[in-house]
């Protein structure tokens, strides 16, 4: 058997194609790698509505308004408040965090201001305090002063926690009880954004350290407002539910360790996203070695040399399967080398200490993983997926002896799954959970995950697997030992 599979391996790595395929596919690895090392560079280019194109659109649009006309009146505040906002904005660089908290600050009192001096009921006093009001808050955004903003914050919730306990120890019905404690709750959760803010020095910005604040306060409130009602939900709502709750700790992990976990655009992030950027060349590789091996043997009539060795048919088609699934390791085994090495070389290689993190739901606590140990994990779960795939190529390569065929049954069968997944689980087409792209990946059992199909489990997906891969190879084997050669 082993000098059976060792002399498919040396024909196969005869063939030029095998070569070909791998130069493109090192092409597209550099490609990928560019694309990330310049990504920041594109971002960095942040729209953030106060250009001068806006500014000049609002000013033609104001000297278009009479606000001395009732009809105008509504329309044009509306725009001279926007107006006024890009005109404060602007004094400040591109990406600075004054420019971003502007709108938040000022917009409620520059409104205020404008209905005050244009509204039926004008009142210029009024206007005039609000506008001093504008001056403090420009002055502190002048200044730099961001902590005055974060204790305003914290201010505000601690005032707004005490108003809603004093609400709830006069308050009896048990309704008005359960939204007084979630909305306490949420108060909570601002004032602890905040004194992360404060405690980590983190500035308003748009940095991996805000967009964690952000996340972990938005995901906070999400996982509130249901975690009392959790066995109640709809089963597209606990999807949600634990999706907010895996970002909630994620994010908190984040802000107490400063470290960038969702940053992709290093060798670390393309390696955690490796089947989703190189799955389809993978398969390429997979499907033209399983999709060729029998067929071109028929094809070429070399099949007849093959069979009067002293082996049996079945061992010699075995020979070729277990190539086959060697192969599928030597794809992603070499993929995986040059994404490391042109990765090393594009990013170097700090990135890779920083951890990966999965939340477990069943222990609700965080795994922290090293990045191969991640890989590794990924490539065990996914593994089906290319072994099925394999076997489907391998099965039309022996059947039909049509290489051409096999090879495109096979990578239309790939490209179609996530298409045919989305319409079985958006339509929840109850008898499809049978269909085998469903189930091939394991990965989504992972730490107590849902999967995105109700119904579904490791158990009966490991049996839909194996149920699909036996047809297949049974299939294969009887067709190929009874196969007549004579005519080749």
């Amino acid at each position: 058997m082993s000098s059976l599979i060792k002399n498919e391996l040396i024909k196969i790595f005869k063939k030029k194609s095998i070569y070909i395929i791998l130069l493109i596919t090192l092409i597209f690895v550099i490609f990928i790698n560019c694309i990330y090392k310049f990504i920041d560079n594109v971002l960095v280019s942040i729209i953030d509505g106060f250009d001068d194109e806006y500014e000049e659109y609002l000013e033609e649009e104001v000297k278009k308004l009479d606000p001395n006309k009732q009809t105008d009146v509504n329309t044009y505040i509306e725009l001279k408040s926007e107006l006024e906002l890009a005109k404060i904005a602007k004094k400040y660089e591109k990406g600075a965090w004054q420019r971003e908290k502007v709108s938040e600050l000022l917009y409620d009192y520059v409104n205020e201001k404008n209905m005050y001096l244009y509204d039926q009921n004008k009142n210029q006093e009024e206007a005039n305090k609000i506008q001093e009001k504008i001056n403090e808050i420009v002055n502190k955004l002048d200044e730099g002063d961001w902590e005055s903003f974060v204790k305003d914050e914290i201010q505000n919730a601690e005032d707004n926690i005490k108003e809603l306990e004093a609400k709830k120890e006069s308050t009896v019905d048990k309704k008005q009880l359960n939204d007084l404690e979630i909305s306490i709750k949420q108060e909570k959760v601002t004032l602890e954004v905040a004194e992360y803010r404060l405690n980590k020095n983190i500035k308003y910005g748009n940095d991996f350290m805000n967009e964690a604040l952000s996340t972990y306060k938005n995901q906070s409130i999400n996982v509130i407002e249901n975690e009392n009602n959790v066995e109640n939900l709809d089963y597209k709502e606990k999807l949600y539910y634990n999706s907010s709750l895996e970002e909630k700790e994620i994010s908190k992990y984040i802000i107490e360790n400063n470290v960038d976990i969702n940053k992709s655009d290093d060798i670390r992030g393309i390696l955690k996203n490796f089947f989703s950027n190189y799955g389809l060349f993978i398969i390429l590789i997979i499907v033209m070695i399983a999709g060729t091996i029998v067929s071109e043997e028929f094809n070429k009539g070399t099949i007849k040399l093959l069979l009067i060795k002293p082996y049996s048919r079945n061992k010699i088609l075995l020979a070729k399967f277990i190539t086959v699934l060697i192969m599928i390791i030597f794809a992603i085994a070499s993929i995986l080398i040059m994404e490391l090495l042109v990765g090393g070389v594009v990013f170097g290689y700090d990135s890779l200490s920083i951890p990966v993190l999965e939340y477990n739901f069943n222990t609700g606590s965080l795994e922290v993983l090293s990045i191969f140990t991640y890989l590794g994990i990924q490539i065990i779960t996914q593994l089906p997926i290319y072994v099925l795939l394999a076997t489907l190529a391998f099965a039309c390569s022996t059947i039909f002896v049509n290489s051409p065929l096999a090879i495109s049954i096979s990578l239309l069968g790939y490209m179609t799954a996530s298409t045919i997944n989305l319409l079985v689980i958006s339509n929840k087409i109850e008898f499809m959970k049978f269909f085998v792209s469903l189930n091939w990946n394991f990965s989504e059992y992972l730490y107590g995950n849902l999967p995105q199909m109700e119904g579904l489990t490791p158990i009966f997906s490991a049996v839909i697997c194996a149920v699909y891969f036996a047809i297949m190879i049974m299939a294969t084997f009887i067709t190929f030992k009874k196969k007549n050669i004579k005519n080749i």
